[in-house]
């Protein structure tokens, strides 16, 4: 049965899209058949999975609009083997046109519901806001993932973030939960990170991932590269952390553990 996941957070630079390409990568690698949707105007996702975004002729953009189908919008990115629904700067209107548009809200679930059973796990990388867009990621999602960096800031953002997820369960999608929140960034050596870490675990429990994701310069190289890190340095501490956290979220509730990864 396909899982859809919203990786979102309304806070930038939380490591969305190195979550949703990395571990779109890395469910890919243990041959899961993957989707990723990018929803971000700023096509980093598409990027990151080695799609040029300028070259494209039809995006995730149109597939809102209604002007073209999700089947013919996907492209496979070769270097990380999943597929994507791209984005560029096109999407940044959609927030304008969606509005005037009927069923505004449920755009991407319509074009979804076509062939989402051809995977097993769709990613969808939201824009750092909530916005129109990451409202219709919420309305055809399953459940949201959350990246962020134990920080004071983001435990503020959290509460923002959960109030949104419980109206929109409330009054547009009643099956979305909260899949888990992931620590990204994480450096073990700063307090504060380990203070809000104990904070989440002590307010979320399992919610929180096992799957801790370190700080590390590889993930952060890959993009110039237009490949994936789990597929450009697969031995790389951060690219190990992905793919843990790739088996973790496919036997998450099952008998079945992936240990925390050391960091």
């Amino acid at each position: 049965m396909t899982r859809v996941l919203a990786i979102t957070n309304q806070k930038g630079g939380v490591g969305k899209t190195t979550t949703t390409v990395n571990l779109a990568a890395g469910l890919a690698g243990a041959n899961k058949r993957v989707l990723l949707v990018d929803l971000d105007p700023q096509g980093n996702a598409t990027m990151g999975s080695g799609i040029e975004k300028r070259m494209l002729k039809e995006t995730v953009y149109h597939v809102l609009l209604g002007l073209s189908t999700a089947a013919n919008v996907r492209v496979r990115s070769e270097s990380g083997g999943y597929d994507v629904l791209p984005a560029n700067r096109d999407l940044a209107g959609a927030e304008v046109e969606l509005v005037e548009l009927e069923h505004r809200e449920t755009r991407m679930k319509q074009a979804l519901e076509t062939f989402v059973a051809q995977y097993d796990f769709v990613l969808i990388d939201c824009p750092p806001a909530l916005n129109m867009l990451t409202v219709n990621a919420l309305v055809c999602a399953d459940a949201v993932m959350i990246p962020m960096q134990c920080e004071y800031y983001a435990l503020e953002g959290l509460s923002d973030l959960v109030n949104t997820i419980r109206r929109v369960r409330q009054h547009l999608n009643p099956k979305l939960e909260i899949e888990g929140l992931l620590r990204t960034m994480f450096d073990p050596r700063n307090t504060l990170a380990q203070n809000v870490s104990e904070q989440l675990q002590q307010h979320f429990g399992d919610k929180v991932y096992r799957t801790v994701i370190p700080r590390n310069i590889r993930l952060a190289e890959a993009p110039s590269y237009g490949v994936p890190a789990v597929s450009l340095d697969a031995a790389c501490k951060g690219s190990q952390a992905y793919v843990a956290l790739a088996w973790e979220l496919i036997t998450r509730g099952g008998a079945a553990a992936v240990a925390a990864t050391a960091v």
